[in-house]
């Protein structure tokens, strides 16, 4: 794979093994595995993190309760979408930069950093002031000006996987902002379109797999989408736990039937609870473990 990904060195001298045709060659070496701090907490070491929360931030009540939620059942970073770009120009669009206010609060009063989605590089100053974790979502993934202005940003990065993307066009487009000086990147497979109609997408858990051993950076999986359906949200968790993942990016709501966001394929508390309850059984068979912080010193949230 490109330079970034795997690490790189200078340019090798004019002459040393360059194949005819070829402008350069990198030696392309390959690191332990990138580990990238979010507030107090650390993704791609042994410590598997959870995010979790809404879709959609809905509003101040919405928000503290999932953030009670998902903090209560060992969530490390909290979720939630203020620009959402939906199918439909009618459907609901998020609330915006109030919203991006409500998480951010929420995080603070639970001392859970935050994740939300950037749509265009205008709102990147924003975003990146209340924001931990920027998130490029998959309708986003070859947004090549939006990648190269978060390479520029000196916050962690999510990347989603395109709907219909191959593997090398993921990585690629992680390569953008590798590229332009921010290596705090995550991959973060989400399910592709195939011709199955029963789920929302298809889970790539291969992968997942692949992606580890072609990549240093972190992978997250997100059931939520991959699937489109909670009763499939938990086995598809612990297979991705088995399969080598470094964390999940879960839909939780605490009345997902009143959700203004696809709500159908949201965790209820109890749900997420049991989730979080069997995960460490998986985790211990692959010689990983629930992120936990080093000292209680780090459980307070740093900006």
């Amino acid at each position: 794979m490109g330079g970034s990904v795997g690490g790189k060195r200078p340019d090798e001298p004019a002459g040393s093994g360059r194949a005819p045709g070829a402008l350069r060659v990198l030696r392309v070496e390959r690191p332990e595995g990138t580990r990238v701090r979010v507030g107090p907490v650390e993704v791609g070491g042994p410590g598997f993190v959870v995010m979790a929360g809404p879709c959609a931030v809905e509003g101040a009540e919405q928000v503290q309760h999932a953030a009670s939620v998902v903090a209560a059942a060992g969530a490390h970073v909290l979720r939630g979408g203020v620009f959402k770009p939906r199918t439909s120009p009618y459907a609901f669009q998020g609330m915006g930069e109030p919203g991006l206010h409500v998480l951010a609060e929420a995080g603070r009063r639970h001392g859970m950093p935050i994740i939300s989605e950037v749509m265009e590089s205008a709102q990147i100053p924003l975003m990146e002031e209340s924001t931990d974790i920027l998130q490029v979502g998959a309708r986003n993934m070859q947004n090549y000006s939006l990648l190269r202005a978060l390479g520029k940003v000196r916050k962690p990065v999510l990347l989603k996987r395109g709907l219909s993307a191959t593997l090398q066009e993921w990585l690629l487009a992680a390569e953008y902002i590798l590229d332009g000086g921010n290596e705090q990147v995550m991959l973060c497979e989400r399910g592709i379109r195939t011709f199955e109609t029963e789920l929302r997408n298809t889970l790539d858990l291969a992968a997942v797999a692949w992606a580890k051993q072609r990549s240093h950076l972190p992978v997250i999986v997100d059931p939520s989408h991959a699937t489109g359906d909670p009763a499939l949200i938990l086995p598809m968790s612990l297979a991705a736990a088995a399969a080598g993942a470094d964390g999940l990016l879960i839909e939780v709501h605490p009345k997902p039937e009143q959700a203004m966001c696809d709500g159908h394929q949201a965790l209820t508390p109890e749900r997420f609870e049991t989730l979080m309850r069997r995960l460490p059984a998986v985790l211990d068979a692959v010689d990983r473990h629930l992120w936990r912080p080093e000292s209680p010193a780090q459980v307070v949230r740093a900006r």
